[in-house]
């Protein structure tokens, strides 16, 4: 069965960052975030992270991530720009709904954070093969049990994808209608997603019986097949992030 997931073929520098770099990155991100709410850091955060996704070349992949995520950053804007308990400067008015300052910019603040985190999984997600990312984990001590459920969740979206275009062009063939109304639609879900299903649990059970079969349970010390990527530059890049993080640590019990 052919491995899907999120990751883009792209040779480019950083595809070739280690995994671990590259989670390293996520958490950095996350913990600037808590200890500088600065919104000038921020800002320069998410323009850091899509200055890298656009040098790795999958920008356009990043649109889907952002756009799933558009219709709560846009009820959040809505919601915190009228009844923010902070408001009091009004900002602009469509009819007789005012739209105040202080709750647009908390809003703004809270989109940014979003986009901080969305960006930077991007990054590991779009240039990082999920073997290759949970063969570095595994490498540093994480469980091979652990690495496998985290390597199938990686997986399990692009493949039920994958599934549901193929089943629901056998049933187009079968001269099944899937598309036009909404009546149309609904009728055909039933007879599409039932497939889905159970071809999930099928697959399943035969990666199951696979892993059994070469030994997954074995208590041997486990080998690998390709050899460790990680070399000098992405341990400047580790020292880097580390030496970041200890700074906005220093400066959040001075400020």
């Amino acid at each position: 069965m052919k491995t899907m997931s999120l990751y883009q073929e792209r040779d480019t520098l950083v595809h070739k960052i280690s995994p671990l770099s590259k989670i390293m990155y996520i958490i950095a991100v996350i913990l600037l975030l808590i200890l500088v709410p600065v919104r000038k850091v921020m800002l320069a955060s998410v323009l850091l992270s899509f200055l890298i996704i656009i040098s790795g070349r999958v920008l356009r992949k990043v649109f889907p991530i952002i756009g799933f995520s558009s219709i709560v950053l846009i009820s959040v804007v809505i919601i915190q720009g009228l009844f923010n308990l902070g408001n009091k400067t009004a900002l602009f008015s469509i009819g007789s709904i005012v739209f105040y300052k202080e709750g647009l910019l908390y809003a703004f603040d809270i989109c940014l954070r979003v986009l901080n985190i969305l960006s930077s999984f991007a990054i590991l997600v779009l240039t990082t093969k999920p073997s290759e990312l949970i063969e570095s984990l595994v490498r540093k001590g994480l469980s091979p049990r652990i690495g496998y459920v985290l390597n199938s969740v990686l997986q399990i979206i692009p493949q039920m994808s994958a599934t549901m275009n193929t089943i629901t062009e056998a049933q187009r063939s079968r001269g099944m209608e899937t598309e036009g109304s909404i009546k149309t639609r609904i009728k055909a879900f039933f007879p599409l997603i039932g497939p889905v299903v159970m071809s999930s649990l099928i697959n399943t059970r035969e990666r199951a019986m696979a892993l059994e079969v070469r030994g997954f349970n074995s208590s041997v010390k486990k080998t690998f097949l390709n050899e460790e990527k990680e070399g000098f530059g992405d341990k400047v890049i580790q020292l880097i992030l580390i030496l970041i993080v200890i700074a906005a640590l220093i400066w959040r019990i001075l400020s």
